[in-house]
């Protein structure tokens, strides 16, 4: 994960009460919405690098989702649906009719029902290592590796989230990380989407990536090889910079 986070103040900066929960959220930049969520136990901190590259041409929203970052910890069990929900009522909040939008990992299966949920907000998306289904069950050695305990091993938790409560709760969470899109939800998605995922992606199926691009209606698909989870980093960061910034720019 980048730690290199550029200084940049936000034009707007606020936590709102949305569903009993408090969300934060910043803003940066001017244009049409574009939103950037997230992966799992992360925080908006880790798309701050990416700000510089699209708030010329963009307002860059980037929100703290349910659970994690300066949002208030989980009191009820995680579930995707109630995250997009929460991110939803955030949308509303801000009147905004129509957004741009980039999700990795937990913020790209946050997209997928987010735009089962407003089918007309999303003009288009692009996920990261994510295809809106995924469940913990498969990946028992991640519920080993990922826990309270073995914090210290993941460093961008401290500098993500407040405090040793905050963190627990996400960790303790992560057993209830369960969704599943089918077929035919997968067909009612409207936005146009671009697939973008790792060939080394070791927490993707190749099968569900192939069921999820045969489904959605209007949608490209990304392998980048030699590549990981985090497809948009390290060696390939400004390759994706390119090519996203032109799929975005399509609609």
């Amino acid at each position: 994960m980048s730690t290199n986070i550029r200084s940049q103040s936000p034009r707007k900066a606020e936590s709102v009460s949305v569903n009993g929960k408090n969300i934060y959220y910043e803003i940066y930049g001017e244009g049409k919405p574009l939103f950037l969520l997230h992966g799992y136990t992360q925080s908006s901190n880790s798309w701050k690098p990416y700000v510089k590259d699209y708030e010329k041409e963009y307002e860059v929203y980037l929100v703290d989702l349910a659970g994690h970052g300066k949002s208030e910890p989980f009191k009820q069990d995680l579930n995707i649906r109630s995250v997009a929900e929460d991110l939803n009522s955030l949308i509303k909040y801000l009147k905004l009719e129509k957004i741009k939008a980039i999700g990795f990992s937990f913020g790209g299966d946050v997209l997928y029902q987010l735009a089962l949920i407003n089918p007309t907000l999303i003009e288009c998306m692009i996920t990261i290592g994510a295809v809106g289904t995924w469940t913990i069950l498969d990946f028992p050695e991640y519920l080993e590796a990922f826990t309270f305990e073995n914090r210290t091993n993941f460093p961008w938790l401290k500098t993500s989230h407040d405090g040793d409560e905050h963190i627990k709760a996400i960790m303790d969470q992560f057993k209830n990380y369960i969704v599943k899109l089918s077929d035919k939800e997968l067909q009612n998605i409207k936005p146009e989407v671009l697939i973008m995922i790792g060939d080394d992606d070791e927490g993707m199926s190749l099968n569900e990536v192939v069921r999820v691009k045969e489904n959605l209606p209007n949608s490209d698909l990304w392998i980048l090889p030699n590549v990981s989870h985090g497809a948009h980093e390290g060696e390939t960061r400004e390759e994706f910079i390119i090519k996203s910034k032109t799929f975005l720019s399509k609609r």
